[in-house]
């Protein structure tokens, strides 16, 4: 019954009208009034912020506002995979040979989410991890690693909640939201970052054109609350220990390490 009234109340609210009519409003100056009230409430540390309050003209500018220099440091290390975002860990596990990743007990297609096949082979028996970024997160994206852009596409229409109700209840948001996706290439094998849409608003605007990522600079940013989901190959990724799900991480933080991965028959 929970679900079934979840998701009447999401299909009614998530439509195309009501999505633009909070993307004007959100970008007008008519917003910012909501700023002082928004970071309160989210207890947004206003130390690291590269400007004043006062100097956000809406309440979109202040949602994808920068950081001060230095405020998230960079682990070092060739072949450390590094948080590409502010997040909370919301699952780690491997990805099934059915091709499928498990969060909050429900299962995802890995094929579903990167719109592929062929592309979606290549991450079988391998490590999927999600982060679920809140409003009260600093909502930039920054390359996990040094990397080629193999590719880069976008799939899906409408976007659903992404946190832990829309994950428990929603039709699948992980692989059937709006999505932005960049799949790269290290010395050390393969890896996508999965980059998903949340409510009202599709807005993933890439910021970065060259063929190569440099771990930790920007590459995106998110319009209001999403997540990311970075997928590794088999036997590529292994995560550092001192990760315990869930758990918040920032940009910056150590995730795990990449190494060569097993040779496939």
């Amino acid at each position: 019954m929970k679900e079934s009234i979840y998701r009447v109340f999401i299909e009614l609210t998530n439509k195309k009208w009501t999505s633009n009519l909070l993307k004007i409003f959100t970008q007008s100056s008519l917003s910012r009034p909501l700023i002082k009230s928004f970071a309160k409430v989210y207890k947004i540390n206003q130390n690291e912020m590269e400007y004043p309050l006062a100097h956000y003209r809406s309440l979109h500018d202040f949602f994808i506002r920068r950081l001060k220099p230095g405020c998230r440091p960079i682990m070092t290390g060739e072949d450390s995979v590094i948080s590409p975002v502010d997040a909370e860990i919301e699952e780690i596990g491997t990805i099934t040979l059915l091709n499928k990743m498990m969060v909050k007990g429900k299962e995802y297609s890995i094929v579903d989410l990167l719109g592929d096949e062929n592309i979606a082979e290549k991450y079988i028996g391998g490590t999927y991890m999600v982060l679920y970024l809140s409003p009260t997160n600093y909502h930039r994206i920054h390359s996990p690693i040094t990397a080629e852009v193999i590719q880069q596409w976008e799939l899906g229409v409408h976007s659903y909640p992404v946190n832990k109700w829309g994950l428990k209840y929603g039709r699948e948001p992980l692989s059937k939201n709006y999505r932005s996706i960049t799949e790269l290439r290290t010395p050390n094998g393969h890896l996508v970052v999965a980059k998903i849409g949340a409510m009202f608003v599709n807005s993933i605007e890439r910021i970065h054109s060259n063929n190569v990522w440099q771990k930790g600079e920007e590459v995106a940013y998110f319009s209001f609350g999403s997540t990311v989901v970075l997928l590794f190959e088999e036997g590529t990724f292994s995560k550092d220990e001192n990760i315990i799900i869930p758990t918040q991480v920032k940009v910056g933080q150590l995730l795990g390490k990449l190494h060569k991965g097993i040779p496939l028959p």
